[in-house]
């Protein structure tokens, strides 16, 4: 096993991080910021070392950012740059003394939590070659908090290495854009994803080619669709209510159902964490299980149970976006069947049902269908009422 064994799919980025990590910290320098002009997103040029102190890994979701960001951080820790076991161990526990995660579970960023962090980054290393501040969806920072975090990247220590993950390199500042490099992930093939699942979760190929084929590549949803049979009842429901829908009223009670599953789903992914950290936090306070918490704690337990209240508005608007791409995917199987393209459908397990929509319109009514999905996606990121977006979305689908 080596640091990079779980990287599915992604053999360039993963050849110039080790090249970068192979380097001695004496070596690197951090890049120099360069002058854009306003609206100019390019990259900056490369320095002549392939080490620097700051790296922005993009991605879509499920193409492994965070996998990649810890598997690099194990190599930059580890005394010979390749990762040793002892290493990599406490990378994945998250409890290497000169590993810093920056990560939310709320919608955003606290700007409080971002300035102790860049704090920190400024502490010299223990006991490996660097100092890694990993930040996972750094877009999730308002621009405000993304400004606190530029001052930590305008004048990093020699042996501090930032990592930080999202989307699209289009998701941060031009400010941090121009003290970065990019490193850009694609998509893994479903044979990559399905050999990794089967291989990592012990599942058998057939059911890891569905999850991986299902999630269209993404391996966090294709390891959850392959272990977990709710999540799968849960897609196949709907996929079978979006196809189900015949009138203005079925897309109502449809878009209903939807959100419904939606919050099935972010209870069953959220409660029994957070019943978890309730007993874990009872038991640092010293209160036994059963026994009434003192007035003078009442406070720090209000604080968890907020911080796990946003934690399960952002896992519900996850799950809500989620069932969208599932519809993308409906929809984009009915054009492939209506193009003749049989083959490439991805939700075969409902063949049918697909071919009997593609006879009901034109690719030109499922084409604008999959616009108003797209639509509904960027409506809810702006706090648009979802069951509305979602209303709104599925009376363009009705057939």
């Amino acid at each position: 096993m080596t640091v990079w064994t779980e990287i599915t799919g992604q053999r360039d980025a993963v050849a110039e991080l080790a090249r970068a990590s192979s380097i001695s910290p004496s070596a690197a320098a951090p890049l120099e910021p360069h002058d854009l002009a306003d609206g100019e997103t390019a990259a900056p040029t490369p320095s002549a070392s392939s080490m620097t102190h700051a790296w922005l890994i993009t991605g879509p979701p499920g193409s492994g950012r965070s996998n990649l960001a810890y598997a690099f951080a194990a190599a930059l820790m580890s005394p010979d740059g390749l990762g040793d076991e002892q290493t990599i161990r406490q990378v994945a526990a998250r409890t290497h003394p000169d590993l810093g995660v920056l990560a939310t579970e709320s919608v955003s960023f606290k700007i409080e939590d971002v300035r102790r962090f860049a704090t920190s980054s400024y502490y010299s290393p223990s006991v490996g070659r660097y100092r890694v501040m990993v930040v996972e969806d750094a877009d999730r920072m308002t621009e405000r908090t993304s400004n606190v975090l530029l001052k930590a990247l305008e004048e990093p220590p020699v042996r501090t290495v930032w990592i930080l993950c999202a989307p699209s390199d289009a998701d941060m500042l031009p400010t941090i854009r121009s003290r970065v490099r990019t490193v850009r992930l694609r998509i893994p093939d479903v044979s990559e994803v399905a050999d990794l699942i089967a291989r990592r979760d012990g599942v058998d190929m057939a059911t890891a080619e569905q999850a991986a084929r299902l999630s269209q590549s993404h391996i966090g949803m294709a390891h959850r669709l392959a272990t977990d049979p709710d999540a799968r009842r849960r897609r196949d429901d709907t996929v079978r209510t979006a196809l189900g829908i015949r009138s203005v009223g079925g897309a109502v009670l449809a878009a209903a159902r939807m959100i419904e599953v939606a919050t099935d789903d972010a209870k069953a992914y959220t409660a029994s964490r957070d019943a978890e950290e309730r007993e874990t936090a009872l038991r640092s306070l010293g209160v036994e299980q059963g026994q009434a918490v003192p007035p003078a704690l009442r406070s720090q337990l209000r604080a968890l149970e907020e911080d796990q209240k946003r934690r399960a508005t952002r896992s519900l608007r996850d799950g809500i976006d989620r069932i969208l791409i599932d519809l993308l995917s409906v929809f984009r199987d009915i054009v492939m069947v209506q193009l003749g393209r049989p083959g490439a459908v991805i939700n075969r397990e409902f063949g049918d049902e697909i071919a009997r929509a593609a006879d009901a319109t034109t690719p030109a009514r499922t084409l604008e269908t999959m616009d108003e999905i797209a639509l509904a996606r960027k409506r809810i990121e702006g706090n648009v009422a979802p069951a509305l977006a979602l209303e709104a979305m599925l009376v363009s689908a009705v057939r």
